[in-house]
């Protein structure tokens, strides 16, 4: 397999500038970066331990980043890998709450959504659904991250990043009903089986023709 890193002997130009960069990214990405790994993982401290695995993989893998303009997505994806392969591993079943702060040092201008407080039975229900889809609705509603950039982040096309937002938010909706009600989880009703209730997440940004994109 071929050796990602930025090339160049430790100490080199090379090396010294994707540091450099990577320093800067940390500095405008973490915070947010670290609350979304906190929303997936439901553990604060295990995700200030995968905000720094996320930030030595993206040194790493520096010289795949072909746009400095798309950073932003480009790091939500390798972070949301980072999750999505903690998840895997623990395989992480009950719900823990979570009621710790973001950890990082800059603020970002997602600032309102990274501090919204989800009420208790949104963050249950939240839990209850599928680990792809609680990582589409959080990127999408929370982080404010457009259908193209959700898709590339989901190593997904654009119509599959879609339709598997439109299943985030069904399940969420059943899953919302279940916890408000008190009942054990069940499967997602077939598709038309009720009208659908609209769930809007708190400190989601609202943006035109989004519910679908």
């Amino acid at each position: 397999m071929r050796d990602r890193r930025p090339s160049g002997a430790p100490g080199s130009r090379a090396t010294t500038d994707a540091r450099a960069r990577i320093e800067e990214l940390f500095a405008l990405h973490s915070t947010e970066i670290n609350t979304y790994l906190a929303r997936m993982v439901r553990d604060p401290e295990l995700a200030a331990d995968l905000t720094q695995d996320a930030f030595v993989r993206a040194f790493r893998a520096l010289d795949t980043l072909d746009d400095p303009d798309r950073a932003r997505p480009w790091l939500y994806r390798i972070a949301n890998n980072v999750a999505l392969d903690e998840l895997r591993r623990r395989r992480i079943v009950r719900f823990v709450p979570w009621t710790g702060e973001s950890h990082g040092t800059a603020p970002s201008a997602e600032r309102v959504a990274m501090d919204a407080r989800l009420s208790g039975p949104l963050e249950r229900a939240l839990v209850r659904i599928p680990e792809r889809q609680r990582a589409a609705l959080l990127l999408a509603e929370l982080h404010d991250l457009t259908g193209v950039e959700l898709a590339d982040i989901l190593g997904v096309s654009h119509v599959a990043a879609r339709a598997l937002l439109t299943r985030a938010r069904e399940s969420l909706r059943f899953a919302l009903a279940e916890e408000e009600a008190g009942a054990e989880p069940t499967a997602v009703a077939p598709d038309g089986a009720q009208e659908p209730r609209v769930v809007r997440i708190p400190g989601a940004v609202e943006k035109p023709g989004s519910r679908e994109s």
